[in-house]
């Protein structure tokens, strides 16, 4: 943290450390040994030099550095709270983040990891999801891919500040990085509006990818370079959209009360139907399936094109991914 580091400082940062381990650990998200081993060997505010809270205008930059211990202190809380933090901003939009704690944890528990497993991570962010992922699995086995070079470079410093060095990739995280591969894993840190068709070849057969998608996430189980299905988890998920070749186009739902576009449940269908189903057909399909839970739905993608659907890839309600661009026969007919 620097020469304005006081013993007060440490102690309270390493408490912080601690007492969010704990709260971690008691709202049943760090149950796997392993990951709760690397939260509690690899210190947030590491990766969190700077944050800034607030609104538009209104926005406030708290870091380290601050000569004022109370602005200090208050960095360091909010780096030790579970809560996703801006870490970089630019003209005012978000283009970076620190994700939730407890929600990174949810993510790299349901990526299924194993000993050897060699993994890359779409969203470099901070560099603290790698460090915890190299602190898992090795540094060697670990990638993580940024667009930004700004991003990169920073992510870079913080992990070797750690003694990590994973490869940390300046590109374009749509187009993967097939040097690399291929992969057991693939985890994603940015909002997609659909599974970009380089990653499946770069993943070894049975690979599992895990994506922000609409509202939620994704878990995919590849079979091979040219198919992969799976199923949607059940918790929620935000994040900062993708960047580059990949990136989401704007959609928009007119004609709805407002408490319906607040409703998560119906965010998440409206998003993942748009461009496919009118607003009032999203709705109208939502009551009649009783209100369905993330769970429900699934992904099939394929080298024909990709689909989202209710309950069963093959049955009445399929809709192509995205909503677009064509996206072929529907998996049905495979």
């Amino acid at each position: 943290m620097g020469g304005t580091e006081t013993r007060a400082t440490r102690d309270l940062r390493e408490t912080a450390h601690s007492a969010q381990v704990r709260e971690l650990t008691a709202a049943g998200v760090l149950t796997d040994p392993a990951w709760l081993a690397a939260f509690a060997a690899v210190p947030r505010h590491v990766f969190v030099p700077f944050f800034w809270t607030g609104r538009g205008a209104g926005h406030e930059r708290l870091w380290a550095e601050d000569p004022d211990p109370e602005h200090r202190a208050r960095w360091l809380r909010g780096v030790y709270t579970d809560a996703p933090l801006a870490t970089r901003l630019r003209d005012g939009e978000l283009v970076s983040s620190s994700s939730q704690p407890s929600l990174m944890a949810r993510m790299l528990d349901a990526l299924e990891v194993r000993d050897g497993n060699n993994v890359l991570e779409i969203g470099a962010g901070t560099g603290y999801n790698a460090a915890l992922l190299c602190h898992r699995l090795g540094e060697d086995l670990v990638t993580t891919v940024d667009l930004d070079e700004e991003i990169t470079e920073s992510a870079r410093a913080h992990l070797a500040l750690l003694g990590y060095n994973p490869a940390v990739v300046t590109g374009d995280g749509a187009r993967g990085c097939p040097a690399r591969g291929p992969f057991d894993r693939i985890i994603v840190t940015c909002t997609l509006p659909l599974i970009p068709a380089s990653w499946l070849p770069q993943c070894r057969p049975g690979a599992r990818v895990l994506a922000p998608l609409s509202t939620g996430l994704i878990a995919l189980r590849v079979r091979d370079a040219g198919f992969a299905e799976g199923r949607f988890l059940h918790t929620s998920a935000y994040f900062v959209p993708l960047r580059g070749a990949g990136a989401s186009p704007p959609w928009v739902a007119g004609g709805l009360p407002y408490e319906l576009l607040e409703n998560e449940r119906f965010q998440f269908m409206l998003i993942l139907t748009a461009g496919v189903l009118h607003p009032r057909e999203a709705l109208d399909l939502w009551r009649r399936e009783d209100r369905p839970p993330r769970e429900r739905f699934g992904v099939t993608v394929t080298d024909e094109g990709q689909w989202s659907w209710l309950d069963d890839p093959q049955g009445p309600y399929v809709w192509p991914l995205g909503g677009y661009a064509e996206a072929g026969p529907s998996p049905g007919g495979r």
